[in-house]
């Protein structure tokens, strides 16, 4: 009878580890190589991963900023090929919505904020975002993040006054 009990317990134990293994693998991840534009330096990179319970979790790290806050938006198509980073396009905004901060209850899915750099032009930026998407008819796949020379003010429209486009990316799994 014992090991009729254990025998059981161990199948239930590899199915449920089983099931956590599948639904690991179903959980998508992304991520971004950022480049400089013409004339700036800055670069790094960006990772995306879905969350089970929903969202999205967001890590950067960027070097070669000039200390202080700058604009960090996902932008509307995934083309980095101008000098000044113009070919992304604008900030990714697929239900027409105001400009605004990451907290605001309506933004642009690509407002993502700022990331701050610190006096060694180094900036580390996380969140868990509920709005973007990896998958699905509003995905940020194949778009293009991009870090701004200014702060994102969050209230000019449409962009945020964050200046010119410094890095770029393209968002891919």
């Amino acid at each position: 009878m014992l090991c009729m009990g254990l025998a059981i317990t161990g199948s239930m134990m590899a199915n449920s580890l089983e099931a956590e293994k599948e639904k690991t693998e179903t959980l998508k991840k992304a991520s971004v190589f950022l480049n400089p534009t013409k004339g700036n330096k800055a670069h790094g990179i960006v990772s995306f991963t879905e969350v089970d319970g929903g969202g999205i979790q967001i890590i950067a790290d960027v070097e070669g900023l000039a200390p202080g806050k700058h604009g960090f938006h996902i932008h509307e198509f995934g083309d980095c090929s101008a000098p000044d980073g113009s070919s992304a396009g604008g900030h990714f905004n697929p239900t027409g919505t105001p400009h605004g901060s990451p907290d605001h209850a309506e933004r642009h899915a690509g407002d993502l904020g700022n990331i701050v750099a610190d006096e060694n032009g180094r900036g580390h930026y996380e969140r868990l975002d509920k709005v973007i998407k990896l998958s699905g008819p509003h995905t940020i796949m194949g778009r293009s993040l991009v870090v701004h020379s200014n702060a994102d003010d969050y209230s000019t429209q449409p962009t945020g006054n964050a200046g010119g486009r410094i890095c770029c990316g393209v968002i891919m799994d």
